[in-house]
């Protein structure tokens, strides 16, 4: 695609970054130096069915020596030979994720020092893979969840909860398949990229404390009842910590990352004779805040005083947050709310076109991956009496775009690298 066609080369931006972090793409580079032999395969996040399925694929021994169980959203499963794939709920546990987790963990019953345990993980491992901790409800840790989703907390807050509440994060998972060697392979969905973020870290040791959990429920003045807060004093809280010897066995490869697809799609953005600037891929806060931010910046690179000159696109990573206030749901997601304050910062500005995308093909609560805006979109907003003001005050711009007909819709992606965000500037 060319300039002449701005959204067409805006999704072909996107679609570039997430072919950049498609598993089949990844996996056999990902294996080098990995012996054939038998191995049980585990794993938990949007992107663990393609995962798996590319594991099969480029395993280097024969197909039988795999076996295990995954565990993926609802509708992102893959088709595998030897792995059993189960689906679960996703940003929320389920029953059918928690039973899931207790059947892989008797899978790592019993393992010896002969034993190897591949671990495949990416973003959403953190709410698929649920086992409550010894006195901790699997009903407590929903309402938990739900609370700090909705209050605007990032996800580093989110999953440093979730691991002193959890019987598998944390690296409890790597300490109960101890002595066997675990091998994990990652995909990063978060900004820095730490392993014991991605997934809550379920097989790396874990810098967070029980303290700082606690301290972050009390933040957000979220409420505790007394057997977490007796819980979270104790000792046996405490998640797995640098230097425990059960961890001396484990080995962590990431094969994918939002940087990696942000600069393919820079790439792609040159061969098309535009010049990419690469905001970063750690770029978190308000998702309406950000667009203020990147707004003033696309407006600069417009009229010659900014870090490009037009053609120029801003390209940017990382993972906003939406607070959304204690009554009303909201309908959409962090995309779709960065592109509707996008849109009103710019004012209708000339030249400037917007994609903003969830790379697993999902943003938030409705069945799109995120939307585009363009210099007309306010005026058809108004031709169809939509107000862009009280979409964005009621956080319904799922509702808006999709009155215009901006959304983007890709279905599942089978991968997840975070947010991908294209400000084009002609």
């Amino acid at each position: 695609m060319s300039i002449s066609d701005p959204a067409g080369l805006l999704r072909g931006l996107y679609a570039v970054a997430v072919a950049r972090a498609q598993p089949e793409r990844l996996m056999r580079e990902a294996l080098v130096g990995v012996e054939p032999g038998p191995a049980c395969v585990i794993g938990a996040g949007k992107a663990a069915g393609s995962m798996a399925a590319a594991l099969e694929d480029a395993w280097p021994g024969a197909p039988e020596e795999l076996s295990g169980l995954v565990i993926t959203r609802y509708g992102h499963a893959r088709p595998t030979r030897r792995i059993e794939m189960v689906e679960a709920a996703h940003p929320y546990s389920d029953e059918a994720g928690r039973q899931a987790t207790q059947r892989m963990l008797s899978l790592l019953d019993g393992l010896s020092a002969n034993d190897r345990v591949i671990a495949l993980l990416s973003g959403g491992g953190s709410a698929l893979l649920t086992a409550p901790a010894a006195g901790v409800s699997f009903e407590t840790k929903q309402m938990l969840t739900r609370a700090l989703l909705r209050c605007g907390a990032d996800i580093g807050e989110i999953n440093c909860v979730r691991k002193h509440l959890s019987a598998v994060k944390g690296g409890r998972l790597a300490l109960r398949a101890w002595p066997a060697r675990v091998l994990t392979l990652a995909i990063s969905d978060v900004v820095g990229d730490d392993p014991a973020v991605i997934a809550s870290g379920p097989t790396v040791h874990d810098p967070s404390t029980r303290a700082q959990a606690l301290s972050i429920l009390e933040h957000y003045d979220l409420p505790i009842p007394p057997d977490l807060r007796a819980w979270l004093h104790d000792p046996a809280a405490e998640t797995a910590k640098a230097g425990d010897p059960r961890l001396a066995q484990t080995e962590y490869r990431l094969i994918a990352s939002p940087a990696m697809s942000l600069h393919a799609a820079a790439d792609h953005a040159r061969d098309a004779g535009v010049t990419p600037v690469l905001l970063g891929d750690a770029i978190e806060g308000e998702a309406a805040q950000v667009a203020r931010v990147i707004a003033g910046i696309a407006r600069a690179c417009r009229n010659g005083s900014g870090p490009a000159r037009a053609p120029c696109v801003l390209l940017s990573g990382g993972e906003t947050s939406v607070t959304l206030p204690a009554a009303g749901q909201g309908r959409g997601g962090r995309n779709t709310e960065f592109l509707l304050a996008l849109a009103l910062a710019l004012k209708s500005a000339p030249g400037i076109h917007a994609l903003a995308a969830d790379t697993d093909g999902i943003d938030g609560s409705e069945d799109n991956a995120g939307a585009l805006i363009s210099p007309d979109t306010l005026a058809r907003a108004a031709a169809l009496a939509c107000s862009p003001e009280r979409a964005l005050r009621e956080h319904d711009a799922w509702g808006f775009f999709h009155a215009l007909g901006d959304l983007l819709v890709t279905g599942p992606s089978y991968t997840n690298v975070n947010d991908f965000r294209a400000v084009l500037v002609l």
